[in-house]
């Protein structure tokens, strides 16, 4: 059998130059994919073998993928500027914290040693606090922004430090009470640090819909974006929530953390209707853009990570409160996912195959709608 010729874009220099960080929501859908088949409500044959064999593939693409960034940060050190630089492309450094914490979650429930959890976890919160203030940053002083080309796209820096907050909530269990006690505190400020900024953003989201109508159909994955802040921010309160009592017994603060518990339920219900709206309005958008034909680009992997943590905290309220609804509700929100993942997976394994995946908009300049690699 006779191998085919590497094309430009195959080769490993080009592969490396035109790494983007937009590569690691490959590893946020894959991720949260497992997490949801592993918590699917309904079990059926080979369901753990399932979860934990896509960790393994999970686990390794984004060693992969953290490989060739820091190739690219090593050896094509100009290109970064061009990356901080991109209105589009800056926004998915967000992506590599995110993606990191499925790979820990993961970890837990498939014999990871706790202690290489916890130093992910806190090499996590340091990715995720610093990207969500250098884009920003950048975004304010260097980079060209206006109403009409903003998307929810802007969300992925930010979001990111409460994606943290709600892994420290699963990690803080396995944890000794005392350290088990400063994840959950660092937690909460990481919620903060996160949720309400994102919030603020869905606001202007709304508001350019309504001034500018759809963005371009490049885009069509952003609608489904805004889950992310939403299910994140309900999920963290729930498992914080959760985690939270038993840490904290015997402590000054027993019963603030005794609180935390029915305030995250309730809060956590509030923020789940919320992002019931924008899964209704996800779907019309969708619908409405597969009239036009969708052209494929790695932002196809925004239908599954932020659908993935809406369906967690809505599973999360089931396993809370008891409710069969959410627990069917939830039971589809999976086989949706699964979907979606099965199709976007499919057509990424093809782009890195014949290599038209890798180019990168800020190396040519183009600062306009594309979120393509």
């Amino acid at each position: 059998m006779r191998l085919r010729p590497l094309t430009h874009k195959q080769r490993p220099a080009e592969v490396i130059r035109h790494f983007t960080p937009n590569w690691f929501t490959m590893t946020m859908g894959t991720g949260i994919l497992l997490l949801m088949i592993h918590a699917f409500p309904y079990r059926f044959p080979g369901q753990d073998v399932l979860a934990h064999g896509l960790w393994w593939v999970d686990v390794g693409f984004y060693v992969l993928f953290s490989a060739l960034f820091l190739a690219r940060l090593l050896l094509e050190a100009d290109s970064v500027r061009h990356l901080l630089e991109h209105p589009v492309q800056s926004m998915f450094l967000g992506a590599i914290p995110m993606g990191l914490v499925p790979v820990i979650n993961g970890g837990l429930l498939f014999g990871m040693p706790v202690p290489l959890a916890y130093g992910l976890w806190w090499l996590d919160v340091l990715l995720a606090v610093g990207f969500g203030w250098l884009v920003p940053f950048f975004m304010f002083t260097r980079q060209e922004h206006s109403l009409k080309d903003m998307t929810a796209v802007w969300l992925l820096p930010l979001v990111s430090s409460e994606v943290t907050a709600s892994s420290g909530g699963y990690l803080a269990p396995h944890l000794a009470h005392e350290t088990a006690q400063g994840v959950i505190a660092v937690s909460y400020v990481l919620w903060a640090m996160s949720v309400p900024l994102a919030l603020g953003v869905v606001v202007v989201v709304f508001l350019r819909l309504a001034l500018h109508k759809l963005p371009h159909r490049a885009m069509a994955a952003s609608g489904w974006l805004v889950l992310g802040p939403i299910g994140t921010g309900a999920l963290a309160l729930l498992v914080l929530g959760q985690a939270a009592g038993p840490a904290f017994a015997g402590t000054p603060v027993a019963e603030a953390a005794a609180f935390a518990r029915p305030f995250g339920l309730l809060v956590g219900l509030l923020l789940w209707g919320y992002g019931l709206w924008w899964w209704g309005m996800a779907w019309f958008f969708t619908l409405r853009y597969l009239r036009e034909g969708l052209p494929f680009n790695m932002g196809w992997w925004g239908f599954t990570f932020p659908l993935g943590v809406y369906t967690a905290s809505t599973l999360m309220l089931a396993q809370q409160t008891g409710w069969a609804v959410f627990e069917a509700f939830g039971a589809l929100l999976v086989l949706q996912l699964a979907g979606f993942w099965c199709v976007v997976a499919a057509r990424t394994l093809h782009g890195m195959w014949h290599g038209y995946l890798f180019d990168a908009p800020c190396l040519a300049g183009e600062v306009g709608v594309q979120v393509s690699s």
